[in-house]
Order: C-alpha cells, then sequence, then structure tokens
C-alpha cells in the first residue's frame, strides 16, 4: 500500500511522517498496555510476555540496523547505525535482565514463550527490508523503534513526575532519558537527510515503511496485553522455536 505524502512543510520528512501518523502515535500511547504500565497496575503476566517478545524482537532490530551501517554511505552515519545496534543488543537487554531477576524468570519460563505471531512478523519485516529495500526506506522503516519508545516513555515520565518506587520505573527512565532522546533526534535527522536528497517515489516507500512499522508498534503493545498465541497451534504437535526455545506452536523465526 502506498500513502500520500502531505503537502511539504518545513520540518522535512520526519515532521510530515509524524503528522500523517498522529492519531495512530495517540492511540499507542493511550493503549490499555501502556496506560497500566504509566499507572504501576500492569499485570505481572503481561510485562513478562512483553519482556520476551521484546527480547526476542531487539535481535531482528539489531540485524535490520546492522544493515543499514553496511549500506551507509557516510562514516559518520555508519557508525551512528553500528552503535544503535550495539545499542539493541547490550543497553537495552540489561533492562530486560533487570526485570526478569526482578520477576525470578526461568530459562525454562521464558523458553515456554511462543514468539508471538505479532513479533515474528515484524522482525520479519524489517529484515525483508534489510535486503530489497532502498537504503533510505530501510532507515524510515526503523525509525518508528527508536522514536515511539521515546515518545511512548517521556509522555508516561511527564503524566507519572517520577520513576521512584515504581514497579516499572527502569522501563521508563530508559525510554525518557536524555541520551535516548539524543540518539532518537539522530536518527530523525539522518531520515530527514536521506529524503532530502531522494526523489518523491522513494519518499512514498519510506512513509509506507514509516507507517507500517508505526503500526506494528501498536500491534506489538496489543500482542502482550492479549498475551497473542497462535490459533494453529491446537492442531500442531509441539514444535522447536529457533528464536525462543521450545514453545508449542511458536511458527519458529522462519
Amino acid at each position: 500500500m502506498n500513502y500520500r505524502l502531505p503537502d511539504p512543510t518545513p520540518g522535512g520528512f520526519c515532521a510530515d511522517a509524524w503528522a500523517y501518523t498522529a492519531e495512530l502515535q495517540r492511540a499507542i500511547v493511550r493503549h490499555p498496555f501502556n496506560t497500566a504500565l504509566a499507572d504501576g497496575s500492569l499485570p505481572r503476566e503481561r510485562f513478562v510476555f512483553y519482556i520476551v517478545q521484546d527480547s526476542r524482537y531487539l535481535f531482528g532490530f539489531a540485524q535490520a540496523l546492522a544493515g543499514a551501517a553496511a549500506r551507509a554511505d557516510d562514516p559518520a552515519d555508519a557508525a551512528f547505525l553500528a552503535g544503535s545496534a550495539h545499542g539493541a543488543l547490550a543497553e537495552e537487554r540489561k533492562l530486560h535482565a533487570g526485570y526478569i531477576e526482578q520477576f525470578g524468570l526461568t530459562e525454562s519460563e521464558m523458553a515456554g514463550v511462543a514468539t508471538s505471531p505479532t513479533c515474528l512478523a515484524y522482525t520479519s519485516y524489517l529484515r525483508a527490508a534489510a535486503l530489497s529495500e532502498p537504503y533510505p526506506v530501510l532507515v524510515a522503516a526503523l525509525l518508528p523503534c527508536f522514536w515511539v519508545y521515546q515518545h511512548v516513555g517521556s509522555t508516561i515520565l511527564e503524566a507519572t513526575g517520577t520513576t521512584a518506587d515504581h514497579p516499572y520505573g527502569r522501563w521508563i527512565a530508559t525510554y525518557a532519558d536524555e541520551e535516548f532522546a539524543d540518539t532518537v533526534l539522530g536518527a530523525r535527522e539522518l531520515t530527514d537527510r536521506l529524503a532530502a536528497r531522494t526523489d518523491e517515489e522513494t519518499r512514498r516507500r519510506m512513509l509506507t515503511a514509516f507507517v507500517r512499522c508505526s503500526e506494528y508498534e501498536w500491534l506489538f503493545w496489543n500482542s502482550a496485553w492479549e498475551r497473542e498465541e497462535w490459533p494453529t497451534a491446537a492442531w500442531l504437535p509441539d514444535a522447536h522455536d529457533p528464536v525462543g526455545g521450545p514453545a508449542a506452536g511458536s511458527g519458529g523465526d522462519q
């Protein structure tokens, strides 16, 4: 599906793309998962499901970032993208490890959670973009994961005022952090530069990718809220999930 670009504005591609998805971005912040996370009432089992899925998503996200770094035509951009790939696998996994320890999760408990259809679809979309889309389109596809998380985290922090004694305070602080905000600004600046020097058709494909991945962001939180399962699992024997370990009906990573 191609999306009609709004009339150009002084803010560039990112301002247009955010304006185009404004109602969706509001729906993401208002999603029951994020409102419950904000007030601290999010049930443990839903957050655990989210953490397991997010840890698997981040691996695919980092692979796509590494692919973008390899295709960058500017050394500074390549360094930024490669550093972001490292951050996805290192810094954010520290956050996951803290909650895994806090909740007393065992390896077997985590392995028993199947990779959700949404998680598999989102990571597959990013991996496909890394292989088949033009470099500017790939960068636009990667942007929502940065920008949406920073928007949600900072919005929650503004509403709560503090993360002290909050059960999900570390999550909020990670994505409302000024250093993370700087990373998001870097990703937006790169996307705007690439859009400014490309043709109209590529800009349309960039918008399509940005919108689709913003939609996947909503779906990802919704899948955690619903603890999404494979509806086909009832008709299949136990299968091995190459990403998450043995899990019935996971669908695997391929």
